[in-house]
């Protein structure tokens, strides 16, 4: 199998070297636009095959589609950062025109391709990507949902002293301030983590985990690339592998939970085909109120695009 990243930055990179060092695939792209920086990379990380013992074969290209010809998944992480005195349109109209640039030129040379969309805004992101690729949903989904849960993960992990691995949590709604941890959907080698810790604590690492993009801006100066490298990688690992996996994804929502006609995260099946399915939680009023508060402000964001579009076809 083949799979292409697009935007050879700190998560586009972080992505392709997990990929690589997985084994994932035999043939794997990494393009970017600025000029031989896709080529050092690719290049870089070509060199720890033999340390590794990885036999993933790595291209850099510097916005040559052709060279990502007949690939299977195509992670795009391309974007710009938000910048001070930039509003949030402004952020959505420039990565809206790169994420649908990169979504045109991937379709013509592999019009059967998975898109993983990791650009933020992600929710219309992910939608920009859907409206401008004309293919089925299942096929077109966003990330967001595998990072916010690792963070909320690791974070419980540290609280608890204990193993990561042991820890399965549910998170659902949009990617930022609105998403909805659940735990009661959360566990400890099968225990409820309620009965673990106090609810002060549970909420205090929710809210956390909420703020956890941010958390990283202000440590570092920029956003978050290991994790959402890496969680992006997982999702490409589930469908390459056929592994059924069970993940928050950020997917088209056509009645499921009550929403119509939105990207929104929500726990699906991840497999070679893409969505295989979309897994309906039995949600009690509060989880409900919370998950249709997020679905309200991604709504928002997306009319943005939607009054954006409109312009431009006028």
């Amino acid at each position: 199998m083949k799979v292409t990243v697009v935007g050879a930055g700190n998560v586009g990179a972080t992505c392709a070297d997990v990929i690589a060092q997985k084994e994932l695939v035999n043939d794997l792209v990494l393009l970017d636009i600025k000029e031989n920086y896709a080529e050092g990379k690719a290049l870089d990380i070509w060199q720890t095959a033999p340390v590794r013992m990885s036999d993933t074969r790595i291209t850099g290209s510097t916005n040559d589609y052709s060279k990502t010809a007949n690939s299977d998944v195509v992670v795009i992480t391309s974007g710009l950062p938000r910048k001070p005195g930039m509003s949030r349109d402004d952020l959505i109209s420039t990565n809206a025109g790169i994420v649908k640039a990169v979504t045109e030129n991937i379709l013509q040379y592999s019009p059967n391709a998975i898109f993983i969309i990791v650009s933020n805004p992600l929710d219309v992101m992910t939608y920009c990507a859907y409206l401008t690729a004309k293919i089925d949903a299942k096929k077109v989904f966003g990330m967001a949902g595998v990072l916010d849960t690792a963070r909320y993960r690791a974070f419980l992990a540290e609280e608890l002293n204990c193993s990561p691995k042991d820890i399965q949590a549910v998170l659902m709604g949009g990617h930022g301030d609105t998403m909805v941890p659940l735990p009661r959907y959360t566990t400890v080698a099968g225990i409820p983590v309620t009965e673990l810790i106090s609810k002060e604590k549970l909420d205090a690492i929710i809210d956390r985990t909420k703020k956890g993009g941010g958390e990283i801006v202000n440590l570092l100066g920029t956003s978050a690339w290991y994790a959402p490298g890496a969680a992006a990688a997982q999702m490409v690992e589930a469908i390459v592998r056929d592994q059924k996996r069970i993940f928050p994804v950020c997917a088209w929502l056509q009645g499921e939970y009550g929403l119509k006609n939105i990207y929104l995260g929500v726990p699906v099946k991840l497999g070679k085909k893409g969505i295989e399915q979309i897994i309906e939680l039995k949600l009690n009023d509060e989880e409900k109120k919370l998950l249709n508060d997020s679905a309200k402000s991604v709504k928002e964001v997306m009319a943005v695009l939607d009054a954006m579009n409109s312009s431009v076809a006028k």
